[in-house]
């Protein structure tokens, strides 16, 4: 069905030496379906009814914790994987895991038909459940029973929303159904895997549909969210920034820290010398782009800066006592944020004589 020079020479070359050693195999999932819509993406499932003892017989790789041989060459992830069977789900990992010749067998244990089409090492597709029709209609459509699915792994709930909203693909009306019918069991997971599959959400294109759908759901109450009028950017701590957590899901003390400043410039609600010398230029142009404020206008604002940070004015903290006969205080560093204030807004120029003439000027009013 496609040329092999489309399709990725590590990969196939992996299917050459499975087949040639007597072994099935195929590529399957996410690089099919994206491969089929004119993606291209850097990860690659391969599925075989080769057995780990004789993949590592066949390949340089390492066995991870999901029973798959992964691959990895520059930015190149490959994961190979036994056909198996899965049963018992406990804390949405299987207990029990049966391998098996099947192909069929082993696509039903997956999650949407659209990542359930294979491609063999001639492009040959190989759709046992029907993925092509909907990935033709922009369809998710869940695999099997979906409420079996859903509480076997409560996550395919958002995750269908997310590939729903990154592919811009519509929810099948019985996956949606039972998504309302079963919204509780997000509850389960962890705050972890809720931070991924929303930090994919907020960061397409077609956030806002993904959004929607959360809300349609009734999950924002499930997940602890709360957003209204969401504009976007593509940085993860600009949306992040726009949504209210009541939990505590795991973001680094930097993301922390990016979120808290890039909320208190959305309070002020605009862009100015100030905000630039406080927050800097990176932030201050993820919150303009959130305001509506164009970045040609941020960066020569910012340009115009007298000075950048407190290392710039030409008085230093020292100087700033002696010129008042002020012993070090609370109000000192008041009186320094006032003046770095009239710098960054051009009423004193930044010169020490001048910065001098203002703080004795206006002494009698700081001693009172």
């Amino acid at each position: 069905m496609f040329g092999e020079e489309t399709l990725n020479k590590v990969a196939l070359e992996i299917l050459e030496v499975l087949e040639s050693h007597g072994f099935q195999g195929y590529i399957v999932g996410g690089y099919v379906r994206d491969f089929l819509v004119g993606k291209v993406t850097n990860d690659i499932d391969i599925c075989t009814n080769a057995t780990m003892k004789e993949l590592l017989e066949l390949f340089s790789g390492k066995a991870n914790e999901y029973g798959s041989l992964n691959i990895k060459q520059n930015e190149l992830n490959i994961d190979i994987t036994t056909f198996r069977k899965e049963e018992n789900y406990q804390m949405r990992k299987p207990t029990s895991i049966f391998y098996t010749n099947d192909l069929k067998t082993d696509l039903l244990r997956r999650d949407f038909t659209v990542n359930a089409i294979c491609m063999d090492k001639n492009g040959k597709i190989i759709d046992e459940l029907n993925g092509l029709e909907d990935l033709k209609n922009k369809t998710i459509r869940m695999i099997g029973n979906e409420k079996e699915k859903m509480l076997e792994d409560p996550l395919r709930i958002i995750r269908a929303i997310r590939f729903a909203t990154v592919l811009d693909f519509s929810l099948a009306p019985s996956l949606q159904e039972k998504i309302k019918e079963n919204k509780a069991l997000v509850r389960t997971l962890s705050n972890y895997r809720i931070k991924e599959e929303i930090s994919k959400i907020l960061l397409s294109s077609h956030y806002k549909e993904g959004l929607q759908y959360l809300r349609k759901f009734h999950l924002c109450e499930e997940l602890g969210l709360q957003f209204t009028n969401v504009q976007y950017t593509n940085d993860l701590c600009g949306m992040w920034a726009q949504v209210e957590v009541n939990k505590e899901l795991p973001f680094t003390k930097n993301e922390k820290e990016n979120i808290v400043k890039i909320q208190e410039i959305l309070r002020l609600k605009m862009i100015c010398p100030d905000v630039l010398y406080k927050y800097g230029l990176y932030l201050s142009l993820i919150a303009g782009e959130i305001l509506g404020i164009s970045k040609e206008t941020i960066h020569e604002m910012y340009h115009s800066l007298p000075i950048y940070n407190r290392k710039d004015l030409q008085l230093s903290y020292s100087e700033i006592c002696e010129t008042l006969e002020f012993v070090p205080s609370k109000k000192v560093k008041e009186i320094e944020s006032e003046l770095i204030h009239e710098v960054l807004t051009h009423h004193i120029l930044n010169e020490k004589q001048e910065l001098k003439k203002y703080l004795l000027t206006n002494r009698a009013r700081w001693k009172e």
